[in-house]
């Protein structure tokens, strides 16, 4: 069963820690200096059954302005918050800047807690109480129940059990299983365990035995086992603190901020389309490219914000804003961040991520604004259909494969094969292949498809007696270049539409014809003409180009080349044409030699033709080529068939 995630949040010393002692009876604060300075500096984990039957897992977050990012890295995953002020002090920086970062994480519930109250008379209590009403009035904790409590007399501690338990017990546990995913917080060592990272499971289930994969740097481990409050389990579930010991890797290769997750569930990328909501407190507009402190789910990463829209963002303004990061980021579409500046180190924002692997988007031309705010209103607003062929459409001829939809998606197995049906059957995203589950959107290939009849249709213009383009040279044209297997869809397509023909390893247009003009039809004559009189001992190519001298050499060229596609003249060197009768006739000459005398070598091949080397050895060469014979030492044989 899913288990709830409780976090605190609240300022430096206002009895967080104390609060969860006095409640479970467990010290969170493990470490020798916490202890020893009196206040939580690392993340602290504790849990709590409650009378309901459900056991919640509880996350004591540091309340120091030093470790603020401690306590955003706790408040990823966090379903309830127990909003922590200490009756003698009241509202503090603190109190505010944790405040903005629960509400910039989606934390959409939870309880208010004044402690303390042994420290303070029942009117500065009264007091304190309006204060902390006033300040949550209009968020999502202006509902919640507002409890005061002595964590040193015990006084009220039972209400707090109590409301937490109607709390959880309304609450819906229904879990949608999806790949898993885990932000890792610890990563350690352990005597005859080796490898143990912890972190609150985000979403899916795990268990021992099943490999997981580190993102972004995409290292893969086994599962060796599997702890949940320090007993041990064969399965996890998302909500559940969890610790995870692993083989096959070395804790010097897990990072704190790592998401341990199903191999192939995650695309790291180091760009981020975002929603961003510029807090109302904050001082001074925000410029395009501001440096900022990123963070997402347990990780910190150096990024700058780039306005889509805009050139400035005034305090208390919402824009659509791509995120450049300095390393890059893995996660899903829907997940929260929290914005905090470079230095001095403050939270300023923070919002929803929309795309997980968007392109670079340009923001300089006004066309370029207006394109953002498309995509934006897309994401915001569109079917998942349309978010899909987005996704498609920008992902252009490469295309995605359907693993790589599920996570540019946020959406699995069976959900995303249904979505699929409908667009693929109305032909608005393509198969291109099957095998690999590989999809393109229709107008990316329609597009192509115009290039590639644009393109052949100026090579026929441009070598009108050419009957076709290569196929490899046509693909090679084509900008970015396509892989072998959509290419070869491409074709067929336009193969079955009667657009083009492919003939071996040429393609046409359906239309083109070679026509001959009548200079090019006695050009043709003359050069055969040529050829055959001078029997095996043509001329060379380059003296029967200046015999036309008036014409263009590309256009003699393609007379010629014409006359190899017509079989009229075969070609044995570069420099070397012969008429392709006197061909045909040497090549029975020789095969009857052959037979009779069982081979022939270079010197008894001259004497049969009466050619000189010029001649002979090319000849020799060609048949050797066109497999008629095989060439062993110095003499040569018939192939056998």
């Amino acid at each position: 069963m899913r288990e709830i995630i409780l976090g605190t949040a609240g300022h430096v010393d206002h009895g967080k820690t104390s609060l969860i002692r006095a409640l479970t009876g467990i010290e969170t604060d493990r470490l020798k200096e916490e202890k020893e300075r009196g206040i939580t500096i690392e993340l602290g984990f504790a849990h709590l059954d409650l009378p309901c039957g459900h056991r919640i897992g509880i996350v004591d977050v540091p309340g120091h302005e030093k470790f603020v990012r401690n306590m955003v890295a706790g408040a990823a995953g966090m379903d309830l918050v127990a909003f922590i002020i200490a009756a003698d002090e009241g509202i503090m920086p603190q109190t505010k800047e944790h405040f903005d970062i629960c509400r910039l994480l989606g934390v959409r519930d939870g309880i208010i807690i004044l402690t303390k109250k042994d420290m303070v008379d029942e009117e500065w209590l009264e007091m304190v109480q309006e204060e902390v009403q006033e300040f949550f009035t209009e968020s999502f904790l202006e509902e919640a129940p507002l409890l005061t409590v002595s964590s040193v007399t015990g006084e009220d501690i039972d209400e707090v059990l109590r409301v937490l338990d109607e709390k959880v017990a309304a609450l819906d546990f229904s879990e949608e299983f999806g790949p898993f995913r885990l932000a890792v917080d610890r990563v350690f060592s352990m005597k005859g365990f080796g490898t143990v990272i912890t972190g609150t499971s985000l979403s899916g289930r795990i268990g021992v035995g099943d490999d997981l994969m580190f993102y972004p740097g995409e290292l893969q481990a086994k599962i060796r086992g599997i702890q949940v409050h320090g007993q041990d389990v064969e399965l996890v579930e998302a909500g559940h603190r969890t610790a995870i010991n692993l083989q096959g890797i070395e804790k010097e290769e897990i990072n704190r901020g790592d998401v341990a997750a199903t191999p192939g569930s995650l695309t790291p990328s180091t760009l981020l389309d975002v929603d961003f909501h510029y807090l109302a407190e904050n001082e001074r507009e925000l410029k395009n490219r501001t440096q900022v402190r990123v963070h997402v789910g347990t990780r910190e990463i150096i990024g700058r914000v780039v306005l889509l829209e805009t050139d400035t963002l005034m305090p208390g303004e919402d824009a659509a804003v791509q995120l450049i990061l300095q390393e890059p980021a893995a996660v899903w579409p829907g997940d929260r961040y929290v914005l905090r500046s470079y230095s001095p180190v403050t939270t300023i924002g923070g919002g929803t991520i929309l795309n997980n692997a968007p392109p670079k988007r340009k923001r300089t031309a006004s066309r370029d604004r207006t394109r953002n705010r498309e995509i934006f209103h897309i994401y915001r607003s569109g079917s998942l259909d349309e978010r899909m062929l987005l996704f498609l459409e920008e992902s252009g001829p490469q295309g995605l494969t359907a693993d790589q939809l599920a996570t540019r998606l946020g959406i699995f197995g069976k959900k995303l094969k249904k979505q699929l049906q409908q667009p693929v059957s109305t032909g608005r995203i393509l198969v291109v292949d099957s095998e690999n589950q590989r999809y393109v959107a229709a107008p990316v290939v329609e597009g192509i498809k115009e290039r590639v009849l644009d393109i052949l249709a100026a090579y026929h213009r441009e070598n009108p007696l050419k009957s076709g383009l290569a196929k490899e040279e046509l693909r090679s044209r084509l900008r970015p270049p396509l892989d072998a297997k959509l290419f070869s869809y491409i074709l067929s397509t336009l193969t079955k539409k009667g657009q083009i023909a492919v003939e071996g390893a040429e393609v046409r247009l359906s239309g083109h014809e070679v026509t001959l003009q009548v200079d090019e039809k006695e050009m043709q004559e003359k050069i055969t003409g040529l050829y055959r009189e001078a029997g095996l001992r043509p001329p060379n190519l380059k003296d029967v180009l200046a015999t036309f001298e008036e014409f263009p050499e590309k256009q003699i060229r393609q007379v010629i080349d014409l006359l190899l596609q017509e079989g009229i003249l075969v070609k044995v060197t570069e420099s070397l044409y012969f008429h392709s009768r006197e061909i045909d006739t040497l090549a029975e000459r020789l095969t009857d030699h052959i037979r009779k005398e069982g081979e022939i070598d270079a010197p008894r091949f001259k004497e049969l033709t009466g050619l000189t080397r010029k001649f002979s050895i090319p000849l020799l060469e060609y048949f050797d080529r066109i497999k008629l014979t095989i060439r062993i030492g110095d003499k040569r044989v018939l192939r056998k068939k």
